[in-house]
């Protein structure tokens, strides 16, 4: 190709990379270099596609080529800049400053304007790259070119300010030529500026300070720069501040920085340098004050400045302020350890530690001892330093190490001698050691080479405060150092508080002191002493308002948790003037500073206690008592509190601990009293007389004790008085007080003497007598005469007519005179009203005087309007009566005595409401007029038999409990009033209705005892005959017999009671004659039949049936048929199984029965005869006729859970609902958890199949509320056995076994001890225990045992049953041993069942016999026969038992494969029959096993064992072997996911077996 050609090429390359073809251009441009390898613009032209084809690689290689062949050419290097520009790869960018440098040396000499371009990229590079050196010199090189051609002013300034801003980054870390370059480009584009003043050049000037004032070394210039902005700015800040902080960081106080300082302050008062700048200068002038707060103000906005937090702490610790001043150093630490700070400031760094070791030597803190050291340990050259030294030896001391100090002290002694910091170290060391004489002379030598030291003087004042006698009376010279280092360092808060502490005990000097101490509190804030001094002197000064002030000062400027002694302080002046909340928020904040104060939870408690709080005041003694055990104040307030709250029992524990510590400690002992005293009146309020004679002893024992020591206290002799009247509510037969001998004058006043009622109510007078000589008032006259009036009232009722009078002008002269002394008290009047008002007195208008003026004193008087009605009452004004009672009910609702007084108004007027009223008072509290009224009332109502049926009746007696409620009241009455025979008897008939009866007997025992003196013949007879019938109901009929004989014998109802006590007695004859006597003086119908019914009774008892029958039928002849003695003939022919004769007078029964009359009887009457006509069903539904008829009765819910398992045992499980119903219903009928238990054994519920609802828990439960009934041993002695049967069936092990046998004892001891049971019943009892403990025993296998058991039974009931059960344990011992059985045996075996033939376990126990020999027809017979005999029987369990045996035995053989119809056919006719008796799973089980033997993979298999495993109410027992027979089939058929099912169901039942058996046949 020739020249042309190439040129042509290059040509077409050019248009084609015009026209953006880049692959057609880099085919032209490869064909040229085919002919011309170094042809340069083909280089450049590939370079250029290549570069638009993004292959920036080749193009790179292509420009470079054409740069090497043609290095002075520019397209290759334009190229390669447009390159590197337009691409990211960091090797490119590293390349580009090279790229322009080549551009700027070939733009330099004929391209000047592209030369500038090339050099801004340039520096854009290098600014990019953080190249400030070379971008400073190519930058300052482009403004001079630019200068050189005469750029003008406004393009200069750009260039320069750009500059400014290209260089500003970290300017500070540059080397000096480049800053120096920078200072030059803000002077210059600063003077470029065109206008000035401007928002532009103002901002150039901040950025050119700010600059400046990164560069420690340019200081001058920032001088004049900040000075030249001022001159142009002078309002601007900035300036001023940057100036400020020049000076400050110069640490320069002269008159031009003061200047600075004060002209910045003017302009702007918050300013932070100026006032850096200002605390400075007033540090340098000694106004530390002054100084801190500036420096604190100025930090605020300047809190990194380092200088000024120097300053600060520098201030601080001349003003002693320790804590401030370490958070000052600290704060300056901190910002010394900058990254951004210079090697100059380690010198302030240094200074910065020295302060803050200074500080914390100087608080003196023992914690801060070892930050002390480690912070001068940061100090250089430590132990050189005479200054450090001593700090570091001063720090020992703090934490008391004297062995470190003193070697300390000992080195700087020697190496510093002339320095007085060594011998002042000295005399610390000697002043903490006490050493005074020593530190003295160290410290008059320290202030030989420190004249003018503060804490020279301090400490050598403080040796002379605490050194030898004379000085210590002698303060003048301590006094003096005192004063002096106070004029030297008046910041010295101890100095001041010393100086104190000599005027306040020194020279008495008050009001002087008080200064000192305030001063050094205002100097020193977390000096307690000296606010706590000062706070007190002011109130002892009585300055209540300078304290109060410095207190809420303290407090409100103190921090959280701080300042306890101003909280302290605070809340008890509070508390003494009654501002009680205040006082406990004020004692709550002292407590938050300081939880362990003792003194300070007292104080609390007294707060609370006097707000009302007792119980936030105890918790708060008893926090105080925990803290200080032994603060026997703190004990006192708990036992002060618990008394004044009422619980009288603690506060007795409480005093008696106190006791234990100060055994005469007389607030307890009067404590102690005060309790005992307050538990007798509580008694006499319960009415429990003798507990409160026993606490009046107690009190008056105290109380002499309290007099012993403090005989002069009036209190105690008053106390002693309550005591003693308190005595006049208990009855006379209960107080018999043992009094300590000292009261009466005896020499050996260590003894006792026992008196009676009425002298201890005369040693009360006595008491009071003695207070009112130690100190009279008016209250002590009241209680006197109170006193003289209970004396009076309690010999009134012995006759005592003379002394009775003379007492009560006594006391209504007392009260008089109590009355004349304080004529206000309310009372006083009531008291004197109801001594005028007394039968001894009666002056009524004195009285009624008395009552107005007592309600005139306090209008809500109860007491007064209640005494004003009973007043009116007794002199026969109801309506006035009414109205006053009627206010005293308006004023207080629950005083019992105005109801009492309305409910004998309602009693005169014969108001229905009386009765309503009395219960009322009742409920209100006991009274004694308003306890027997009431019961009075509910005994007239009980007796009144015409009236059952009213409403009236129901809601009186029925609905408000009243015989409950009449019969408490009563015995409380007559435990207070032990002389009143009607309320006895009351007593005795409202005990008799509760069936309380032995409590019974003792009322009516108290009413004859009171009444055989009282000389009234017809009231103790009637008394007698009450007795008599309570004894013969408590079974003491000889007593009976003699109680009815004491009495004439003339009255029916008499004779009755003894025809009972006889019969009772077993006297049937003298019984028949006595109620035959009762048969002549019968007045009515009734009265006659009750006699007959009792006399056919009595044949009955001596087995004349046709006598008793021959009288129950005269009866039924009567006029008005009985219906006790219809039930009684109905009874004889149930117990004769006379059919005819029950159902004829059950019939009879019915006619004469209302609906709900005798509802149990009826329904216990006919089911026991449906039972005997072997209706049992008939009979069962017929209890639950009676059930749903009356579904609120527990007696017959209790009938229905007895009849069920006799009658109906396939309805067990109602049977058990039935007595638990029962038992709920009322619990009283507890015996009802008896036949629930019995229902439970008929339904085979044990523990494995219900963990709490099963027999033995039922039968256990009702042996806790019935101990004494054989019948429920019995039970239990069933559900027993019945748990370890079902052990032995599932395989476990019983949990207790041998029971039955000590169980069978039990039954045998309770029957023995019986009464009235019959000797059938008796001889059942004893014979079915020992049976059922054979049958248990032979269970176990303890055949010698069995044996041995009946052999004894045999002894005492001989009988076949036993005979044979003896021949079957020797047949068992047998069949253990392996020998076969002859047929000699069996036939002898079969002999002895056969004599037992109705028993229906012989011979089942035959088969199982038979069925050992394999005699397998023979067994078959012989269950045959028990289900022949269990039909004869109607036993419905005994039917199914031998029909599911049978059914057992069928299957038994079949399983054995022996090929027959009969077997199979039998299995089936077995459980078909025992299916229609009862749903009975067994039998369904037999069903499926039989079908499973047949045909193990038939559909009706699974169906049928599913129909028991899925039954919930299955026994588990049944159900578990049922599973085990469907798992195999489901493996047989391969059904996994039924299998998966019934499994899930095994582990849910816990069945083991089953879940072992899958995995075998999964296995195999």
């Amino acid at each position: 190709m020739s020249n042309k050609e190439v040129k042509a090429a290059l040509k077409s390359a050019r248009e084609a990379i015009r026209n953006k073809d880049y692959k057609d251009a880099l085919k032209h441009c490869k064909a040229v270099l085919k002919l011309e390898k170094n042809n340069y613009n083909a280089w450049v032209f590939i370079g250029v596609a290549a570069s638009e084809m993004d292959q920036p690689d080749q193009a790179q290689t292509a420009y470079r080529k054409a740069a090497e062949l043609e290095p002075e050419q520019l397209l290759a290097w334009q190229g390669l800049a447009s390159l590197y520009e337009k691409s990211d790869q960091p090797a490119f960018k590293e390349e580009l400053p090279e790229i322009y440098q080549k551009l700027l040396k070939l733009y330099e000499s004929n391209d000047k304007q592209k030369w500038c371009e090339v050099s801004r990229k340039l520096a854009d590079v290098y600014h990019q790259e953080r190249k400030y050196d070379e971008l400073a010199r190519a930058w300052h090189k482009l403004i001079k070119v630019r200068q050189e051609e005469g750029a003008g002013d406004e393009e200069l300034h750009e260039l320069w300010k750009k500059m400014t801003k290209l260089l500003s980054d970290n300017a500070e870390e540059q080397d000096n030529e480049i800053q120096e370059l920078l200072v030059i480009a803000f002077e210059n584009a600063l003077s470029t500026s065109k206008i000035i003043p401007s928002d532009e050049h103002q901002k150039l000037y901040s950025e050119f300070i700010s600059f400046l004032s990164k560069l420690p070394h340019k200081k001058s210039r920032l001088q004049r720069a900040c000075e030249a902005m001022t001159a142009d700015y002078p309002s601007e800040l900035f300036p001023q501040e940057a100036l400020s902080l020049y000076f400050i960081q110069s640490g320069c106080s002269s008159s031009e920085a003061k200047l600075c300082y004060s002209r910045l302050h003017e302009i702007d008062p918050k300013s932070g340098p100026g006032n850096i700048g200002l605390g400075i200068c007033a540090f340098y002038d000694k106004k530390y004050e002054e100084s801190a707060k500036s420096l604190a103000q100025g930090l605020k906005q300047n809190i990194s400045c380092t200088v000024a937090w120097y300053y600060l702490a520098q201030a601080q610790l001349k003003m002693h302020k320790y804590e401030d001043a370490i958070r000052a150093c600290n704060q300056a630490l901190k910002l010394s350890t900058r990254k951004d700070m210079h090697e100059s400031d380690n010198r302030q760094r240094n200074i910065a530690l020295q302060l803050k070791a200074e500080a914390l030597v100087g608080s003196g803190r023992a914690d801060y001892v070892e930050e002390a050291i480690q912070t001068l340990d940061q100090l250089p050259d430590v132990l050189n330093d005479p200054l450090l030294l001593a700090l570091k030896c001063r720090a020992h001391l703090n934490k008391m190490q004297y062995d470190v100090a003193f070697k300390l002290t000992a080195k700087l002694l020697t190496s510093h001698s002339e320095k007085g910091e060594a011998y002042a170290v000295k005399g610390l060391l000697c002043y903490s050691q006490k050493k005074y004489d020593e530190a003295e002379e160290s410290f008059q030598n320290a202030l030989q080479r420190k004249p003018d030291t503060a804490d020279y003087y301090f400490y050598l004042g403080l040796i002379y405060w605490f050194m030898g006698e004379e000085t210590r009376r002698d303060k003048s010279k301590a006094l003096t150092h005192f004063l002096k280092a106070a004029k030297l360092d008046p910041y010295m808060g101890r100095a001041f508080y010393y100086l104190g502490q000599y005027y306040r005990d020194v020279s008495l000097d008050k009001s002087r002191a008080r200064g000192c101490y305030k001063k050094a509190f205002e100097l020193d804030g977390s000096d307690g002493e000296a606010g706590a001094a000062a706070v007190d002197l002011s109130m002892e000064l009585e300055d209540m308002d300078t304290a109060l002030t410095m207190l809420t000062s303290v407090i409100e400027n103190g921090r959280a948790g701080t300042t306890k002694w101003a909280w302290l302080r605070r809340g008890l002046y509070n508390l003494r003037i009654n501002q009680h909340s205040q006082a406990v928020v004020d004692l709550q904040a002292a407590l938050r500073a300081d939880p362990k104060d003792s003194i300070c939870w007292e104080c609390l408690g007294e707060a609370y206690l006097s707000r009302g709080g007792y119980t936030t005041a105890l918790k708060s003694f008893i926090k105080a008592s925990e803290l200080n055990p032994g603060s026997i104040y703190s004990m006192y307030k708990i036992a002060a509190i618990k008394q004044a709250v009422g619980k009288y029992k603690e506060a007795v524990a409480e005093y008696q601990l106190i006791l234990t510590r100060v055994k005469e400690y007389v607030p307890a002992v009067k404590g102690l009293g005060e309790c005992y005293l307050m538990l007798a009146r509580n008694a006499i309020v319960d009415h429990l007389d003798k507990t409160a004679a026993d606490c009046l002893e107690q009190s008056l024992d105290f109380f002499t004790r309290a007099v012993k020591h403090r005989p002069d206290v009036s209190c105690l002799w008053k106390l002693l008085g309550d005591s003693c009247t308190t005595a006049e509510a208990i009855s006379p037969g209960n107080v018999n007080v043992s009094v300590p001998g000292l009261l009466f004058g005896q020499v050996e006043k260590d003894q006792k003497q026992k008196l009676d009622k009425f002298e201890l109510l005369k040693l009360g007078g006595r008491c009071y007598g003695r207070a009112i000589k130690l100190s009279s008032s008016s209250n002590l006259w009241c209680d006197v005469g109170i006193n003289y009036y209970h004396q009076a009232q309690h010999l009134s009722v012995y006759g005592c007519s003379n002394e009775t009078s003379e007492l009560l002008e006594k006391s209504l002269q007392c009260l008089k005179k109590a009355v004349m002394m304080d004529s206000g008290n309310h009372q006083y009047w009531n008291a004197l009203g109801v001594v005028a008002n007394c039968k001894g007195i009666g002056n009524h208008a004195l009285a009624q005087h008395s009552f107005i003026k007592s309600i005139q004193a306090e209008q809500n008087n109860t007491v007064a309007w209640t005494n004003l009605g009973v007043l009116y009452l007794q002199e026969g004004n109801v309506e006035l009566a009414h109205e006053a009672f009627k206010v005293a009910q308006s004023l207080e609702p629950s005083y019992v005595n105005c109801w009492i007084g309305q409910a004998l108004i309602a009693e005169s007027v014969g108001s229905y409401e009386t009765m309503d009223l009395f219960r009322h008072t009742t409920e209100l509290g006991m009274h004694t007029e308003g306890a027997k009224g009431y019961g009075h009332w509910v005994c007239a109502t009980l007796q009144d038999k015409t009236n059952k049926n009213s409403e009236l009746y129901r809601y009186n007696i029925l609905q408000m409990n009243a015989i409950s409620a009449a019969q408490v009241a009563l015995s409380k009455y007559t435990e207070r009033i032990q002389n009143d025979a009607t309320a006895f008897t009351m007593l005795g008939f409202l005990n008799e209705y509760l069936n309380l009866k032995i409590q019974a007997s003792e009322a009516y025992h108290r009413a004859v005892t009171l009444l055989k003196n009282a000389g009234d013949q017809e009231r103790l007879n009637f008394a007698s005959r009450n007795y008599g019938r309570a004894l013969c109901a408590i079974g003491q009929y000889d007593r009976a017999i003699n109680a009815y004989m004491s009495t004439t014998l003339s009255e029916f109802d008499g004779i009755c009671g003894l025809a009972l006590a006889y019969y009772k007695k077993g006297l049937f004859k003298d019984s028949i004659k006595a109620y035959e006597k009762a048969l002549s003086l019968t007045t009515s119908e009734q009265e006659k039949a009750h006699v007959l019914t009792a006399l056919a009774i009595i044949e009955y008892k001596q087995n004349k049936l046709d006598n008793a029958r021959t009288l129950l039928f005269k009866c039924s002849m009567l006029k008005e048929p009985n219906i006790e003695s219809l039930q009684a003939l109905c009874t004889l022919g149930l117990a004769k199984r006379d059919v005819t004769l029950s159902s004829a007078a059950l019939n009879e029964l019915l006619k004469h029965l209302k609906k709900g009359d005798c509802v149990y009887e009826k329904c216990l009457l006919s089911c026991a005869l449906f039972s005997l006509q072997g209706r049992n069903i008939t009979a069962q539904r017929q209890a639950s006729k009676a059930v749903h008829s009356n579904p609120g009765d527990p007696v017959l819910w209790t009938l229905l859970s007895r009849v069920v398992p006799h009658c109906a045992p396939q309805k067990s499980k109602g049977g058990a609902v039935a007595g638990q119903v029962a038992q709920n219903l009322n619990f009283n009928h507890a015996k009802a958890l008896l036949y629930s238990g019995v229902n439970h054994l008929a339904m085979g519920r044990h523990f494995s199949q219900h963990k709490y609802n099963n027999s033995l828990k039922m039968v256990q439960r009702a042996a806790l509320l019935f101990p004494d009934d054989p019948a429920v041993w019995s039970g239990l002695i069933a559900a027993c056995h019945t748990e370890t049967s079902a052990c032995y069936l599932t395989g476990k092990k019983p949990k207790h076994t041998g029971l039955e046998s000590a169980l069978a004892t039990a039954v045998t001891t309770n029957v023995e001890t019986a009464k009235d049971l019959p000797a059938t019943y008796i001889q059942a009892f004893k014979s079915w225990s020992l049976w059922q403990a054979i049958t248990a025993s032979k269970q176990t296998g303890k055949m010698s045992n069995t044996e041995a058991l009946c052999t004894k039974a045999l002894k005492s009931h001989p009988n076949d049953s036993l005979l044979l059960l003896k021949k079957q344990i020797h047949c068992e011992q047998l069949l253990q041993s392996g020998k076969p059985l002859s047929g000699s045996m069996l036939e002898e075996l079969k002999k002895a069942v056969k004599s037992n033939f109705s028993s229906v376990s012989a011979w089942h126990w035959l088969a199982e016999i038979y069925k050992t020999q394999d005699m397998m027809a023979a067994a078959e017979m012989c269950y045959r026969q028990s289900l022949q005999v269990a039909s004869q029987q109607g036993s419905l369990s005994g039917k199914l038992s031998s029909l599911l045996r049978l059914a057992q035995l069928a299957l038994t053989v079949c399983m054995a494969k022996v090929r027959s119809d009969h077997w199979p056919a039998l299995v089936q006719e077995a459980t078909n029959e025992a299916l229609k008796i009862s749903s009975c799973p067994l039998a369904l089980l037999f069903q499926a096993l039989l079908q499973f033997i047949q045909k193990i993979g038939a559909r009706d298999t699974r169906r049928m064992l599913e129909r028991v495993v899925y039954q919930p109410e299955y026994p588990e027992t049944v159900t578990s072997v049922a599973r085990w027979y469907l798992l195999r089939h489901l493996h047989f058929k391969n059904d996994y996911e039924l299998l998966d099912v019934l499994l899930k169901n095994a582990k849910a039942n816990g069945d083991t077996k089953v879940l072992e058996l899958h995995k075998e046949l999964s296995a195999a």
